[in-house]
């Protein structure tokens, strides 16, 4: 199964309850939310009490993406706010096996996300100790950026190597993308689908179900 999370990094926040019901109601299952610390990434976005105060108004499962450096000072209090799954970045962590331990103790499923410019080989052998890795399609930072090709063999080697594995990983891709090129992300070997901009422009309930036909 196939499951759309949409970013939250480009919800109105002026208007987010009215617009997580329209979610919900159109049968999203997940939401993505980006925490950016201004270090580990430019960009500064928002912290465990915006979580805090969005778990309050929906039951969904929240797919908590960390882009910020040592993430694993803050694996407690983002598990204490609502997320379901914690994502931290293979560059980001001084050491990624007790970083992704401290997940797991948590009670969070876990998640390992890698930037374009890491390989997807820096991976393989953590298939087997995760839940899901995040292949970034875009330099992380920053919303409405172009999907960046290169992703798409990265998605490939590693559902590859789960099969081989025998695990049954999700693999998740986000930046850029859109109605255009998310079959060819899904037929790569993603499962899970995170769209920020393509969701929340204009009306939310028609873009949701022209994700969902397009990833049935």
């Amino acid at each position: 199964m196939n499951i759309l999370s949409p970013s939250l990094l480009s919800v109105n926040f002026n208007n987010i309850e009215a617009d997580a019901k329209v979610l919900d109601a159109s049968g999203v299952k997940w939401y993505h939310l980006d925490v950016m610390d201004g270090h580990f990434v430019k960009n500064i976005s928002f912290g465990p009490p915006v979580i805090e105060c969005i778990r309050k108004i929906t039951d969904s499962f929240f797919d908590v993406h960390l882009m910020v450096k040592e993430p694993i000072r803050y694996i407690d209090t983002f598990r204490k706010v609502g997320a379901d799954l914690i994502t931290v970045h293979y560059e980001a962590c001084e050491n990624l096996d007790e970083t992704l331990e401290a997940i797991r103790k948590s009670g969070a499923k876990i998640g390992l996300a890698i930037n374009p410019d890491t390989p997807a080989n820096a991976v393989k052998d953590y298939i087997e100790k995760v839940d899901m890795i995040l292949v970034m399609s875009v330099y992380p930072g920053f919303g409405g950026q172009k999907f960046m090709p290169i992703a798409l063999e990265k998605i490939k080697d590693i559902r590859n190597w789960a099969n081989e594995q025998g695990k049954d990983l999700l693999v998740e891709v986000d930046g850029g993308i859109n109605l255009d090129n998310v079959t060819t992300v899904i037929e790569a070997g993603a499962n899970v689908i995170v769209a920020g901009s393509a969701v929340f422009k204009d009306d939310i309930a028609y873009n949701v179900k022209a994700f969902m036909d397009k990833m049935s």
